[in-house]
Order: structure tokens, then sequence, then C-alpha cells
């Protein structure tokens, strides 16, 4: 006899989330605070997962993968992966990246589980591999407003890249 098909609340909460994906370009004022992010999540016993686990073990200079943290030691669900998707040569690039997007983007896979647009349920079972890219006059800036390019990486636009409802 055939396997009934679940419907309904049911069925939602066994909904596997094989690999998902998304892109936006979050344009600023001023112009250096421009950010490309693209997001990839799905399960981390899938593609997500294998990619998440290949990308950590195989650092590259560079191209540092870091994990998404909060409070410089606390690792978020889902786990976060950030890539640069350009070469970083400049320390000030590197500590942009590596502080206030990396804050950023922890908060942003925080508020999305918040949110409801990444079901809680399912925060142990996802990764998420955020490529980002910052606009290079970033490094010429004499005065970063690091408040604006916390709220340019954690604008809406990232959020909905990762919604899941």
């Amino acid at each position: 006899m055939a396997k009934k098909k679940k419907t309904g609340k049911h069925a939602k909460r066994h909904k596997r989330i094989i690999l998902r994906s998304g892109e936006a370009l979050v344009e600023a004022e001023p112009a250096w605070s421009a950010a490309e992010p693209e997001v990839v999540i799905g399960e981390l016993d899938g593609p997500v997962g294998y990619a998440i686990a290949n990308l950590i073990g195989n650092q590259a200079k560079g191209h540092t993968k870091v994990f998404a943290i909060l409070n410089s030691d606390v690792q978020i669900r889902p786990a976060t992966l950030m890539v640069s998707k350009v070469t970083v040569k400049s320390s000030k690039y590197t500590n942009i990246l590596m502080g206030t997007v990396q804050a950023a983007s922890a908060h942003g896979v925080l508020d999305a589980v918040r949110a409801g647009d990444i079901p809680k349920r399912k925060v142990n079972d996802l990764g998420i591999i955020v490529s980002v890219w910052l606009d290079p006059s970033i490094l010429d800036a004499e005065n970063v407003d690091y408040n604006i390019l916390f709220q340019t990486a954690l604008s809406e636009n990232f959020r909905a890249e990762i919604d899941l409802s």
C-alpha cells in the first residue's frame, strides 16, 4: 500500500531545504558602504554542509573563511560561513570584513531566525554560506562610519535572501 502524503502543518515540519540561494546589491550612501552578499542555505547533511566542510578546511591566503560569530566568541545558528568574493590584500579590508561585516552577517541570520524567515526548528540542521563583496573604495575612505557599514551589511536585503517561508 502506498504511503499517504503528509499535508498541512506536519508536511512543513519535515520539509527538507536542500539548497536555496539569493543575491543582492545593497547600494548605500556614502558609496564606499555598498555591499553585495550572495547567500546559499541548505541542510548540513546535503550539498551545503559538504561545501561548508570543504571551504573551512581549505583556507587560502587572501580568501580566509570564517564562521559568523557574535561578541567575538558565540557562533550563531544556523552555522554561517563567510567568504570574501575578492582577494583580500589589505589589513584594513580584513578588519572590516572580519569585524563589522562578520558581526552584521551574524545579526542578519539571527534576525531572520527571530522573524521566522528561517524556521527555529531547523537552526541546527541548516548551514549558510555568505560570499561578501564590499566596495573597494572603502580602502580609501578616511572616516569610515562603522554603523553605516553595519546597517548596510545587515540590510533587509540580506534577510530577504534567506527567507525560507
